[in-house]
């Protein structure tokens, strides 16, 4: 069973957090960042400055669990003052107002109708919504693959279990290195039957940075609902459902958007909403299927009224622009790692085929040992929580250019 420690660190973390506790059992202040520069979505400094992160580190990981920008932190701030001042009054008054200006926000950045978007807590949340809510006979097929992640793998499970449906597995390459559009699409049709009613993907495998060909597969498709775990995918690829041509995208928006903690989203489109069955009552008007999909009840209102600040970041910096940044820099990162004799990447160079995950192993060392290592270099990755465990980089729009000179350095000394 995966814990939360296994998929942060893969066991890095419990270590640093045991040395950490035997020397000073009180938290530490964390570094003072310099005060943010006005914001000027031009300049990757500027960019960087609207985050409070130590100013020494050079960060890969940032996608696991984002910081929140200056503008998201205001705004968490200040809905958190208003509800803390007077609560009732405060939801009252605002809740409508700021939940269309989310749906607003989202649709926008998505390129689509607000009225099909439903907002959760994370992507393991959509994924279980999606999964249990798909109206499904006993017999009817799931298709998924080994690569997805443990929330689709066990969502897929729990339905299995509870009302008969068959969950099949594909292996979509051998090398994920060797990845090839024409061999995933291929293998993926292959295993499709008559029976087979919903076919559940990954666009941005988190084990080994391959990112699918989901217009590819889409376009392939022919009856069974394409539903996509988004996640590593969203926030960085210029793309949104329309050029994905999936039924269903999930994805948190707690990663590569940078928004707040414990926000996501589901959007499907309006022929396969008629396919889902809501799983939570909703507390909305449920004039929309997105409202009708929204799991009802108290939420982190702060949190969730403040997501349409992320997707103004991404906004005001351009869609493209964010995708091109983010390719550069896993580009000369995969190049400079390619180059050293003690390192394997597993990420494929190609750009139709990653996204901003690298993966690597260094020779003689644990994915772990690795994370510990750099961390002591001021290179901040993570351990892939799957088997095996590789190190994994994650450059984004924060990364600077000498972040990933630094990284190459520290691993070439591992």
């Amino acid at each position: 069973m995966l814990t939360r420690r296994g998929l942060l660190t893969a066991g890095a973390l419990a270590a640093a957090a045991t040395s950490v506790a035997a020397c000073d059992p009180a938290p530490s202040s964390p570094p003072t960042a310099p005060a943010a520069l006005p914001f000027d979505p031009s300049n990757w400094d500027s960019v960087r400055s609207q985050f409070v992160l130590d100013p020494a580190l050079a960060t890969f990981a940032a996608f696991v669990f984002a910081s929140h920008p200056a503008g998201v932190r205001e705004a968490i701030a200040r809905h958190r003052d208003g509800l803390d001042a007077n609560p009732y009054q405060y939801l009252l008054q605002h809740e409508l107002e700021l939940e269309d200006a989310v749906t607003q926000a989202a649709a926008t950045y998505l390129g689509t109708d607000g009225g099909l978007i439903a907002f959760t807590d994370s992507t393991t949340m959509g994924l279980a919504l999606l999964y249990s809510g798909l109206r499904l006979a006993p017999g009817d097929e799931v298709l998924t693959t080994e690569h997805d992640f443990y929330s689709t793998h066990e969502s897929l499970a729990l339905r299995a279990a509870r009302d008969g449906v068959t969950v099949k597995r594909v292996r979509l390459y051998d090398e994920a290195a060797k990845a090839d559009t024409g061999e995933i699409v291929d293998r993926l049709l292959a295993a499709v039957t008559p029976a087979t009613k919903v076919v559940a993907i990954t666009w941005v495998h988190s084990s080994t940075g391959v990112k699918l060909p989901v217009r590819q597969i889409a376009d392939a498709l022919d009856g069974p609902l394409l539903c996509v775990d988004g996640v590593h995918g969203f926030g960085i690829e210029d793309a949104g459902p329309a050029e994905l041509g999936c039924d269903f995208l999930v994805s948190g928006t707690h990663k590569w958007l940078f928004g707040p903690r414990g926000t996501g989203l589901v959007w499907g489109s309006r022929e396969a909403w008629q396919r889902y069955r809501p799983v939570i009552p909703t507390f909305s008007a449920a004039e929309s299927p997105g409202q009708a999909a929204t799991p009802g009840g108290y939420h982190s209102f702060e949190h969730r009224w403040a997501v349409a600040e992320a997707f103004a970041l991404h906004q005001a910096i351009g869609r493209s622009r964010v995708a091109e940044r983010t390719h550069t820099l896993a580009a000369a990162l995969k190049e400079g790692l390619a180059g050293m004799p003690n390192v394997r990447l597993h990420t494929p160079r190609a750009q139709e085929l990653s996204a901003g995950i690298v993966c690597c192993e260094v020779d003689g060392l644990t994915a772990a040992d690795a994370v510990n290592q750099l961390w002591a270099a001021n290179v901040q990755a993570s351990a892939t929580p799957y088997q095996p465990s590789y190190l994994r980089f994650g450059p984004t729009v924060l990364t600077r250019e000498s972040d990933v000179d630094t990284a190459l350095a520290a691993v070439r000394a591992l």
